[in-house]
């Protein structure tokens, strides 16, 4: 495995240009302050995140839907990452498959060092393009995928190639970094820089920055999603209902939908195996469980349009 990395007198130039590696010499008495002072003051700074992410909503609203036009033809949404971003990306990816009943692989979460990176430091990783490419590779990335570099920076060599090697490929690119005029956002079709400022403590980015990231995931899988049809207004209608408490959510779904007693909500979600998203349609459009998927797959998955078709509305 190659390593891209560079003169350390070089890489220090870089840290110094960084907003999120900024010194803040109004901290530098904080060791000193009484606990409850420090909490006051970390507290502060994160309520100045949403700002920041507010200040970037067109160029996020832009990217998602973008994802959501591939995904909706059968791609991927894939994140790349080292270190907290990294982890980020696969917690992101990983709550997909219980929150909106996504198929196996259809997010991914990538992270540099692999799955052990997620609880062993594996720092390093990030240096390398290379196994950036051999990453997407064994996914088998195609032109249809997304493919999301995230890293506070901005100049991550991991979530940079992973980018690079994407758009090589055909597939759609977002850079999500913290700093203005990143390397990682020029890599990608879709740019969003959330510049968060220097952090409590110097260049720790697991704070602000790493809030401003697990925000902006946020809003592109669970929006995404919503684009798809996973959802009807706000309720997780896609609900994977793998244990008693998704279980009580899909029924009490279900009844927020149609207003249908237990029972009845009992009996729909019987005649189609616990898909909450088939128990509302059984139920608004008085149809059997079979008609009911026949009619989701002939509409994608939308449960409005599928309504529409069984009630001429």
């Amino acid at each position: 495995m190659t390593s891209s990395t560079s003169d350390p007198r070089d890489l220090r130039a870089q840290l110094e240009t960084l907003t999120t590696e900024a010194f803040r010499p109004d901290l530098a008495d904080i060791d000193r302050l009484p606990t409850v002072e420090v909490a006051r003051l970390m507290n502060a700074e994160d309520t100045t995140v949403p700002a920041a992410v507010s200040r970037r909503l067109p160029e996020i609203a832009a990217a998602i839907d973008a994802v959501a036009a591939r995904m909706a033809r059968g791609g991927r949404l894939i994140y790349a990452g080292a270190g907290t971003a990294g982890r980020l990306g696969v917690l992101d990816a990983s709550e997909c498959p219980p929150t909106f009943n996504t198929y196996a692989g259809q997010v991914v979460g990538l992270i540099a060092g692999g799955p052990e990176a997620m609880v062993t430091s594996s720092e390093g990783a990030e240096d390398s393009r290379e196994l950036a490419t051999a990453d997407l590779t064994a996914l088998g990335l195609t032109p249809e995928d997304t493919v999301v570099g995230v890293s506070a920076s901005g100049r991550t060599p991991y979530a940079v190639g992973a980018v690079e090697h994407a758009r090589v490929r055909g597939a759609l690119t977002v850079g999500l970094a913290c700093n203005e005029n990143s390397a990682l956002a020029a890599a990608a079709h879709h740019g969003i820089e959330i510049v968060t400022g220097p952090e409590l403590l110097t260049g720790s980015t697991r704070l602000k920055a790493g809030t401003a990231q697990k925000l902006v995931l946020n809003m592109i899988s669970t929006i995404t999603m919503i684009r798809l049809g996973k959802t009807y207004g706000n309720l997780m209608v896609d609900v994977r209902a793998s244990n008693a408490k998704l279980r009580a959510r899909s029924h009490r779904i279900v009844a927020l939908a149609t207003g249908a007693d237990d029972a009845e909500i009992e009996a729909a979600l019987t005649a189609t195996d616990g898909e909450t998203k088939n128990a509302i349609l059984v139920v608004l459009a008085g149809v059997d469980g079979e008609t009911a998927a026949r009619l989701l797959t002939e509409s994608g998955g939308h449960l409005r349009t599928a309504l529409a078709a069984a009630t001429g509305g």
